[in-house]
């Protein structure tokens, strides 16, 4: 069992709001510090896992092992040469990289990384969580929201047409996935009954939501993928189509923020699939019952939640060491057609189910039997896929064949001639008598006479 003055109960928020200035500084410091570093380390462990799937060695000079290597790459961006495009619209082209990671800074102020502890050399308690609210999950959504602001706004504000392209895509990816997100997280709150991050938490106390739940888990991890805007869902970014993206015109110390907040983010979107899937702080099953409960004490908590947060890393990192980029109408296909349906389906479910072991008076096994119908027969049309209809021939087509049957690469208009067909050439055009005047070298040549 796990000591009770160590779990916060679902609705007790007590806890919070009544920490000394300094002990709320030093908790914002330290946030502000652990993302930085596991921003530092996650750029170099990508780096080095990235090159083991592709057998290379990685980054290996700057520090023992490489680890100083995205320090000197910060060092270098922050030097270069600032630039601003003509074209852009200099104030929010200044302001949009701090719209971008500034949120994904302020989301980890609900993010619960342990209980109550001990600050060490005082006789001060506090959570190991800057502040927790009723609605925190929601706090976090909203947040993460606005730092799609930073990016579209970057993408209008340089005054080119990629990076427009992708700051509408990124718009557009958040737009989807979003209500995707939002819908997973409906079936954690019925189960826990708070919205608070803390209460998530202690309602893990028995088992992790990511087990009972586990639809929902499969996707919110396929939905902060697309959100984060990481491959193969990096659509914004497409290099092969929009030149690198809303970013294409930023450079030096700017261009450092957005690759700054897109890792932020990864950090975020995997701590909050901790939170409310993984139990949070809380020890894996087997060792939380060692000795009463003492890993789920003191600074353990925070490993556990850092260990679970490098398994969600490294997932980024294997996806985009393993799959190509998706076309962008197959990912928007993918959220609307597919993600945002099942979600519907099993937030449903979910709520017949929670009623049924509240109140009683049905049995779970024939609603758990409906859902598995469910289930197979949407993978089974969404594998089907959509029979495409031929495209009627446009009015005034050009017939691209002769009476010999052959083929005329240039019939209406079209130089580049199908696959498997030959091009037909035209003969040369012998050489007038002002061509040979103005190539007197090469009469002789032409005429056959000999010097």
């Amino acid at each position: 069992m796990i000591a009770p003055d160590v779990v916060l109960a679902a609705d007790d928020l007590a806890g919070f709001g009544k920490d000394a200035l300094w002990v709320v500084l030093l908790k914002a410091v330290l946030i502000f510090v652990i993302l930085v570093l596991l921003t530092l380390f996650n750029i170099w462990f990508e780096r080095k896992v990235v090159a083991r799937m592709q057998h290379r060695i990685g980054p290996k000079v700057n520090g023992p092992f490489g680890l100083l290597q995205s320090l000197a790459d910060g060092m270098k961006l922050a030097l270069k040469e600032d630039i601003i495009p003509t074209a852009a619209d200099k104030v929010v082209f200044v302001l949009a990289p701090v719209v971008s990671v500034v949120p994904a800074f302020l989301a980890f102020a609900v993010i619960p990384f342990g209980p109550e502890v001990r600050i060490p050399f005082t006789d001060t308690r506090t959570p190991l969580q800057l502040t927790d609210m009723p609605v925190g999950v929601l706090f976090i959504l909203a947040i993460s929201s606005i730092g799609i602001y930073g990016i579209v706004l970057g993408g209008w504000s340089s005054g080119s047409t990629y990076s427009l392209l992708g700051g509408l895509r990124s718009s557009a990816q958040m737009i989807s996935y979003e209500v995707a997100m939002g819908l997973a997280l409906v079936a954690v709150f019925l189960y826990s009954g708070s919205l608070s991050t803390s209460g998530i938490v202690a309602a893990q106390d028995r088992m992790w939501f990511g087990l009972n739940l586990f639809p929902s888990f499969v996707i919110y991890v396929i939905a902060m993928v697309g959100e984060t805007n990481r491959a193969p869902f990096d659509l914004p970014e497409a290099e092969g189509e929009l030149v690198g993206g809303f970013h294409t015109e930023y450079s030096s110390l700017k261009f450092a923020l957005f690759f700054l907040a897109e890792y932020v983010n990864m950090v975020t979107v995997s701590a909050l699939a901790t939170t409310l899937f993984l139990g949070g702080w809380r020890a894996p099953w087997g060792i939380s019952q060692i000795n009463d409960g003492m890993f789920n004490t003191g600074y353990w908590p925070f490993l556990w939640f850092i260990a679970k947060v490098m398994v969600f890393i490294f997932f980024f990192i294997w996806l985009r060491g393993t799959l190509p980029r998706l076309r962008y109408d197959q990912f928007m296909k993918f959220g609307w057609k597919f993600l945002i349906p099942v979600s519907l389906v099993w937030i449903v479910f979910v709520a017949a189910i929670r009623l049924v072991s509240l109140e009683g008076g049905l049995n779970r096994s024939y609603l758990l039997v409906a859902l598995a119908v469910v289930i197979v027969i949407c993978g089974v049309l969404f594998f089907l896929g959509e029979k495409e209809e031929p495209q009627p021939a446009a009015s005034g087509a050009v017939d691209a064949t002769d009476e010999s049957g052959e083929f005329d690469a240039f019939a209406g208009g079209y130089p580049v001639p199908p696959v498997g067909a030959a091009l037909q050439t035209t003969p040369r055009r012998p050489a007038s008598a002002l061509d040979t005047d103005r190539q007197p070298d090469l009469q002789p040549a032409q005429s056959g006479e000999r010097d």
